[in-house]
């Protein structure tokens, strides 16, 4: 039986950076993986994925629109080729995932493909291609997340579907049903509403994106309407029934009606839940909560002092990078190092276009706190760089502590913001406040410029070009 520094059950990028990191550190490291690929849902039926998708939806869309107003004029029809466009994304997908088996390798990792399940608190049985047993000093736990589903509706995967079956679609959809307003949902629903599908959106809460500043939900709404989504706020799902090739939704709107939907594809896109399943934590005296999540100390230990976890199977926003961070934690601390993770400067990204972003408090977490702040707020459409692109749709938002003038918070929507996020995480990490970010200089023409200007309205009300 081989033995071990530390295990990883678990390849997505989690468990593959804690990994790295306890290569790094000079810890005989091993993963385990029961897929035949490593990089777990993010890069196989997540982030990565829908991303080249949201890409090649992106570019149909700027040809069949707004290629003209450019002078760029293409004679016949505009074709999408879906079966290429799918095509595409698995190419990505592959050679995104091949890029994690050489990093294996580069550090010595040892990879088994298997179903890895615990035996005692330092043996882990695996099941599948590389079946045995293994033995390691400590273990980490980073088997994430899958799809959640409501009580009374049967997903059939061919029309009734989650994100992972939306992926690979063989036909675009006439009209596709949408449950759930959250990332994933509008994410790939606007994929499909660029290739011509009608797309409905129903959605519990009254806005879309809830757990987000207002603001950006407001703003984004704003242009999914002009794109012709159909947005249902406040309708609560009843049914979900499918007959043939349709399938009929039935909700509850707010003056208690009963309205009822068709389409040919339902996607059901209500959150994700930890993944546990077969993972035998009991016979390593592992405590779960009852959401099912592994519960953790603050240096990401269980109850078991030599297994960790991290990532979507504890508690915490359900974001890759997050995981990463954790991975990193647990790998310094059992190399008896320090580590810190501050949970409020990790951002959040909506990869729609215009793309959502933020990191730290939003208005109403501070309201409901009792802290007094300003608010500064730049709208993209002003921006020389935004009318150039003929990007104009969003703004960027800051919020500083009223006496202080410390950045709690900042929220964008717009050209690029995914990318621009990173200027505020640096920002607020440093404490900085939003007088030092008006004061350095941003290049001109830049989406950026936006950040320095909301940051001059914050700090007294002074931006320039508005």
């Amino acid at each position: 039986m081989k033995s071990y520094d530390v295990a990883i059950i678990g390849s997505g990028p989690g468990g593959y950076v804690a990994a790295i990191r306890c290569a790094q550190l000079g810890m005989k490291t091993a993963i385990i993986e029961k897929y035949s690929t490593l990089g777990g849902t993010c890069l196989n039926v997540g982030c990565i994925p829908s991303k080249a998708l949201l890409a090649s939806s992106h570019h149909y869309e700027e040809a069949t629109k707004h290629f003209e107003e450019h002078g760029i004029e293409i004679p016949g029809d505009i074709k999408v080729n879906l079966e290429k466009m799918i095509g595409r994304k698995q190419a990505v997908v592959d050679q995104t995932t091949g890029g994690i088996d050489f990093l294996m390798k580069k550090n010595n990792i040892d990879v088994y493909e298997g179903l890895g399940s615990f035996k005692d608190a330092t043996h882990i049985k695996i099941d599948g291609k590389d079946a045995g047993e293994i033995e390691a000093k400590n273990i980490i736990i980073a088997t994430g997340s899958k799809p959640s589903n409501l009580p009374f509706i049967t997903l059939d995967k061919e029309r009734v579907i989650t994100s992972t079956e939306a992926l690979k679609l063989k036909e675009i959809p006439k009209h596709m049903i949408i449950i759930g307003g959250g990332v994933i949902g509008l994410e790939l629903g606007q994929v499909y509403r660029r290739l011509g599908a009608e797309v409905t959106v129903i959605e519990y809460m009254d806005r879309i994106l809830p757990t987000m500043d207002a603001g950006l939900s407001k703003e984004l709404n704003k242009v999914f309407k002009k794109a012709k989504f159909k947005m249902m706020m406040s309708h609560k799902v009843q049914s979900v029934e499918r007959k043939g090739d349709e399938v009929i939704v039935k909700a509850e709107n707010k003056k208690g009606e009963v309205v009822e939907f068709k389409g040919d594809y339902c996607l059901v896109s209500v959150g994700r839940r930890p993944h546990t399943e077969g993972l035998n934590a009991e016979a390593a005296g592992v405590k779960l909560n009852e959401r099912g999540q592994i519960d953790v100390n603050e240096h990401l230990q269980t109850n078991v002092s030599n297994i960790y976890a991290i990532g979507d199977v504890i508690k915490g926003a359900m974001l890759a990078h997050k995981a990463e961070e954790e991975g990193v934690f647990v790998a310094e601390t059992l190399a008896g190092q320090k580590p810190h993770i501050d949970y409020n400067l990790i951002p959040g990204v909506v990869y729609t276009w215009p793309e959502v972003a933020a990191v730290g408090k939003t208005e109403e977490e501070l309201k409901e706190a009792g802290i007094e702040y300003k608010a500064g707020q730049f709208p993209f459409r002003a921006l020389g760089r935004a009318r150039a692109g003929g990007d104009l749709d969003g703004f960027v938002k800051i919020l500083a502590d009223k006496t202080t003038d410390e950045v709690l918070g900042v929220h964008m929507i717009g050209a690029r913001c995914a990318d621009l996020i990173a200027e505020a995480v640096v920002a607020m990490e440093y404490r900085a406040s939003a007088e030092d970010i008006s004061r350095m200089s941003h290049a001109h023409p830049t989406f950026a410029e936006a950040v320095k200007e909301a940051a001059l309205a914050a700090t007294d009300d002074r931006a320039l070009h508005v």
